[in-house]
């Protein structure tokens, strides 16, 4: 016998001895494995309550997205302290709405008044809006005016960083919408685009407030002096018809705060008056008087100068630019009743500024 068929022989014999013992093992589990074992049932788990989300409303920020113009910076916050609802200017620009499928000028505005809340009378800045419904911007200009300032100003608005600027309504701010607007290029006018694109405009400001403690305090105070100009040919400037002057006399004594009246006012009398309430001192009442005739001889001057511009622009315009002032709309609009804030009921008014008047509308 060769060495290699006994040891394939002792090998071939302790297979068949672990093949035998394999059905004994699987006996056995089977005998284990009869009953199935039980499955613990799964928790359901609890589905949350669905959060339901208010849509916002396609021009729901346009009140705020407008610059309050006169408003002293550090009352911006109390203006915003209260959740204004201006939907009746929304609703405005739907369809029945008095500024619906027009071009329109918006800019904003405070009223400071005492009104009441919670059992309580608050002094509050109450934000208007006011809408100028016209196919032209109303002035690219901005009128600088209070009763510590001796001169009026009548200056660009874009040396105060103001700009007319297209409102973009809520649901128009996508990307998707931009690739609309250029894919219509080619297929509409330009004139159809922009009336797609642009039928609200804003008065808006990119002056900072973080980097107002880098401005002078006259350039700040500036901004709280700022009203929207308006000059209508067709309307006689109340500075033409006003014989008033606003006086600001260097006195010895005090600065001398007044008006005088160059038809009422007879100016010894005047100043007479003022020497005896102790305004102004006798040593100075020569100076005092060519003061005022100076100031005086300017105001008439500026009448005479309104005037001629005024006669001067009705003779130069247009046809199309008459219809168009004669069209002129002005709209201002408050906030309306809601149980957070203030009724205003009140202290609603009809008047603007000294340039625009009063409003054609109140809502």
């Amino acid at each position: 016998m060769r060495k290699g068929a006994k040891r394939k022989r002792i090998q071939k014999d302790n297979n068949e001895d672990e093949d035998a013992a394999v059905p004994a093992q699987d006996n056995h589990k089977t005998t284990e494995s009869t009953k199935p074992p039980t499955r613990a049932k799964p928790v359901k788990a609890s589905k949350p309550e669905p959060e339901y989300f208010e849509d916002k409303r396609n021009l729901e920020d346009l009140w705020k997205e407008i610059f309050p113009v006169g408003t002293e910076w550090d009352q911006l916050d109390k203006v915003y302290g209260f959740n204004w609802n201006f939907s009746n200017l929304e609703n405005a620009f739907e369809e029945g709405g008095v500024l619906h499928g027009r071009k329109v000028y918006l800019f904003g505005c405070t009223e400071p008044q005492l009104v009441p809340f919670k059992d309580d009378s608050l002094l509050i800045y109450i934000p208007a809006v006011v809408a100028v419904a016209s196919p032209f911007p109303p002035s690219d200009k901005i009128g600088i005016k209070s009763v510590q300032r001796e001169v009026e100003e009548i200056i660009p608005m874009k040396q105060m960083k103001m700009d007319w600027v297209p409102y973009i309504p809520l649901e128009n701010r996508y990307p998707i919408f931009i690739f609309q607007l250029t894919f219509l290029h080619d297929f509409m006018e330009e004139s159809q685009v922009d009336r797609l694109r642009h039928q609200i405009f804003i008065l808006s400001c990119t002056q900072r407030r973080a980097a107002l403690k880098h401005l002078k305090i006259d350039r700040i105070k500036k901004y709280e002096y700022c009203l929207p100009y308006f000059y209508n040919p067709f309307k006689e400037d109340e500075l033409e018809q006003s014989t008033e002057v606003q006086i600001i006399f260097p006195s010895e004594l005090k600065p001398i705060f007044c008006e005088f009246d160059w038809e009422l006012d007879e100016l010894e009398e005047f100043t007479d008056k003022l020497i005896q309430e102790d305004e102004l001192s006798e040593d100075q009442k020569d100076a005092f008087k060519e003061f005022v005739k100076e100031k005086v001889r300017e105001a008439k001057k500026a009448n005479r100068e309104a005037r001629e511009a005024r006669r001067k622009a009705l003779e130069e315009m247009s046809e199309e630019s008459r219809r168009a002032f004669e069209k002129l709309r002005f709209y201002k609009f408050y906030p309306v009743q809601t149980p957070d804030t203030p009724d205003i009921s009140n202290v609603k008014a009809s008047f603007i500024n000294r340039y625009y008047g009063k409003a054609h509308e109140v809502l």
